[in-house]
């Protein structure tokens, strides 16, 4: 009787142990977050007061070298980041459900476990190497058919960055489109729906929340890329005008100057600031993606 009661007591203990590991780990993480953000606006609010929040929030320009006057408006980068995501989304979203309705309705077992693997291997691709494939084949490629000097452009950053969004897309999409019930797949064919039409007006209807947070957490990875914009779009700062003229996004602004930057100047803060804008960008994008999985998931039990 003794050894079962001591039996149970480290049971007890153990799993008081494990539950207050998992817990002290949760808890670092918002601790480790709310540290990023402490930093980033504190180190941002010297440049919002030297240069003001109107002309870094309204102005085009961005030049703090001038001799003249530096200027510091964020709005082209903005512009930039903007339009190079948009078409990667364009590009990889359709893509990417396709893809993810064909693993999860059509495939047969023996091509899932072959196609898979692939899919998952893309998001292990360096973007630096992403990066190389632009410039020495996409980038040359886009010039000989556009009739252009140089292929380092916006379209570039689009279909590279479309290319490292699709496993994320397709890896959600394909678990959104899983976790649909049996029962909406069978009913769709007891009503005499076939297998094409089902998946077309019953799974994916049913998977929207899912394949939507796929969008999402898409638009987050390509967001935040840094080296395969920076080596493949340009990198000129004005504002863009088309898909066919370089740009240069935030992340790759601030990977540019960061390095050669003096400490604690005007120039140092704004970079924090463009920091504290992209860091804004990616949280809120990544957070409603988990407001809306979350919402997934209580519709479909």
């Amino acid at each position: 009787m003794r050894s079962v009661k001591k039996k149970g007591i480290l049971a007890d203990l153990r799993e008081g142990l494990i539950h207050r590991l998992f817990q002290t780990s949760g808890l670092m993480v918002i601790a480790i977050l709310l540290g990023i953000i402490a930093l980033l606006l504190y180190t941002s609010v010297p440049a919002f007061r030297e240069i003001g929040l109107r002309e870094f929030l309204t102005s085009t320009r961005w030049d703090p070298t001038s001799p003249e006057k530096p200027e510091y408006g964020f709005l082209s980068m903005l512009a930039s980041t903007i339009m190079v995501t948009i078409g990667a989304m364009v590009i990889s979203f359709p893509l990417g459900v396709a893809v993810a309705s064909y693993l999860s309705d059509v495939a047969a077992p023996k091509v899932r476990e072959i196609v898979k693997p692939i899919v998952e291997l893309l998001a292990a691709i360096p973007s630096v190497v992403v990066g190389f494939i632009g410039i020495t084949l996409v980038g040359p490629l886009i010039a000989r058919v556009f009739n252009l000097s140089h292929g380092l452009n916006a379209l570039n950053g689009s279909l590279l960055l479309a290319i490292m969004a699709l496993p994320t897309i397709i890896s959600i999409s394909e678990d959104s489109l899983n976790a649909v019930p049996v029962s909406y797949v069978e009913a769709s064919l007891a009503l005499g729906a076939n297998p094409w039409e089902t998946l077309i007006k019953v799974k994916i209807p049913a998977a929207a929340s899912g394949i939507i947070a796929s969008l999402m957490l898409g638009m987050g990875r390509a967001i935040g890329e840094t080296m395969t914009v920076l080596m493949a779009t340009g990198n000129a700062r004005a504002f863009p005008s088309g898909f066919l003229q370089s740009v240069r996004t935030l992340t790759a602004n601030i990977a540019i100057e960061l390095g050669e930057v003096p400490y604690y100047s005007t120039h140092y803060y704004a970079l924090f600031a463009l920091g504290l804008v992209l860091f804004l960008i990616t949280f809120f994008i990544n957070l409603s993606a988990d407001v809306i999985l979350e919402k997934q998931k209580r519709k479909l039990q």
